[in-house]
This record gives C-alpha cells, sequence and structure tokens, in this order.
C-alpha cells in the first residue's frame, strides 16, 4: 500500500511538473457581433461643414494570417465637397485582428493626403516573442491592439453588464492605454440611417501613466445585436468631427 502512494505521489507530482510543456489548447475564439461582408457607411461633419467627407468601416474577410486566424477590418476615408478643395485625403486602413483576442497581428496605413502617399504594413509581435511574419516588426506588449480593432473590440463588450474596458493600443508608434467607459445607455440617436437606442462610451487615452486630454472621444453603439456603432465624435484642436451613419449591410 505504501509502495502505491509513493507511485501515485510520484505521478502527480511528474504531471505537474510536465504539465506547462503540454501545448496549449487552441484559443477559442470571441464571439462578436459582427460577420464578414459587413459594411457600414458615415458622413463626417467637421467644424461648420456638415458634409466634409465620407468614412465606411468594412469586415473584407475572416482569414488566416500567417498560421493566426484573424478578422481582416478596413477603414477608409475620403473629403468630400468644399473640404476636398481645401484638403484631398484618400485614407485606407487595414487591420488583422486575432479572432480569439483582438490582438493586432497586422496594421496597415495606405494614406493618400495633400498629395503625398505613405504606405506602411506592420506586423506586432508581442514582446519577447518572435515573430511568424516578415518585417517590419513592431515590439508590443501582450494583448496590444491597432487602433481599428479596438473600435471593433468594444462592440465585443456586453455593455449591459460592463461599465468599463481597458486595453492597450499601438497606431503603429506610439503605445497608448485606453479606458472605455459607459456614460448612459438607452440614449435615443437620430441619424440619417435611422432612429437608434444606443448606449454612450466614452474613451480616455493614456500615455506614460498621464491622461491625453487635448483629445476627447465618445461613440454610441446601437442597443441591437451588432451593437452598430451609430455615431462617432472626436473633439480635437483642429476642430469638432463627427462621423454618424447613413447606411449598414450587416
Amino acid at each position: 500500500m505504501n509502495a502505491t502512494l509513493v507511485q501515485l505521489r510520484r505521478g502527480i507530482l511528474l504531471a505537474v511538473l510536465l504539465a506547462p510543456l503540454a501545448p496549449a489548447p487552441p484559443a477559442m475564439e470571441s464571439s462578436v457581433p459582427f460577420r464578414a461582408g459587413e459594411t457600414l457607411n458615415y458622413r463626417v461633419a467637421w467644424s461648420a461643414f456638415s458634409s466634409a467627407a465620407s468614412l465606411e468601416l468594412s469586415v473584407p474577410e475572416r482569414r488566416d494570417l500567417f498560421g493566426r486566424p484573424t478578422w481582416h477590418l478596413r477603414a477608409t476615408a475620403h473629403t468630400m465637397n468644399t473640404v476636398r478643395s481645401l484638403f484631398t485625403i484618400d485614407d485606407q486602413s487595414d487591420s488583422y485582428s486575432d479572432t480569439a483576442t483582438f490582438e493586432s497581428r497586422q496594421y496597415e496605413l495606405h494614406l493618400n493626403e495633400l498629395g503625398k502617399k505613405q504606405d506602411e504594413i506592420l506586423h506586432f509581435t508581442p514582446t519577447g516573442k518572435a515573430s511568424l511574419a516578415p518585417g517590419p516588426v513592431v515590439a508590443v506588449p501582450p494583448g496590444t491592439y491597432d487602433p481599428l480593432g479596438a473600435l471593433y473590440a468594444l462592440r465585443g463588450v456586453d455593455w449591459r453588464r460592463a461599465q468599463e474596458f481597458h486595453i492597450t493600443v499601438c497606431d503603429g508608434h506610439d503605445v497608448y492605454e485606453i479606458s472605455a467607459r459607459l456614460d448612459a445607455s438607452g440614449e435615443t440617436v437620430a441619424v440619417d440611417a435611422g432612429n437608434f437606442t444606443a448606449n454612450r462610451i466614452s474613451i480616455h487615452v493614456y500615455q506614460r501613466g498621464k491622461e491625453v486630454t487635448a483629445n476627447s472621444y465618445k461613440v454610441w453603439l446601437a442597443e441591437d445585436s451588432a451593437r452598430t456603432p451609430v455615431k462617432m465624435q472626436a473633439v480635437l484642436p483642429l476642430g469638432n468631427i463627427r462621423a454618424e451613419l447613413t447606411r449598414a449591410t450587416q
């Protein structure tokens, strides 16, 4: 009996010691309120211009990227009307966000502003981990999102239960801490796409422990199954910017 107990204890100890060496089970995909093929269109107002630009958010596909399943997210923006005669802007950004954690795997910027073009393809890699992607590689803290992935991650939060949501975001150059807070629920929001009941979320940005107070951001997420962003607002030194939903294909 004693010999059997000794063997059992040794077996348990061996199992505990070897457990960290066993391969981890595949991560479960996060449940998200959107799907591939979704397209959201917005009219963007800036200062006194009610139709300064158009904005489109879309989910072109779900695809594997260097062996990791990701959501391919895209944002395109174009100045319009009088503002286009002042500032010609045609920008596109693409995010490849992990389907389980929403960590950014690849972030692309394709900018065409005032006749100057800029193209960057950045591969985000958690500090201390080897990258499976080609360079350039951007070392970021584990669990880091890109700005576009962060917006879609907000839609994954059940704001009926949550009051705050904290994430780390990298824009490709700088790293920020983001705190999204539920300001109000059940607000009525009237936009071109219709009338919605929405949760108002304020977004607070911190860098190196200090809040960036020069800018402020809010987003209104509809209380529907898709948690659709129906309105977004940014108060910036160059003027207030407001994006309102005009059409949704979901």
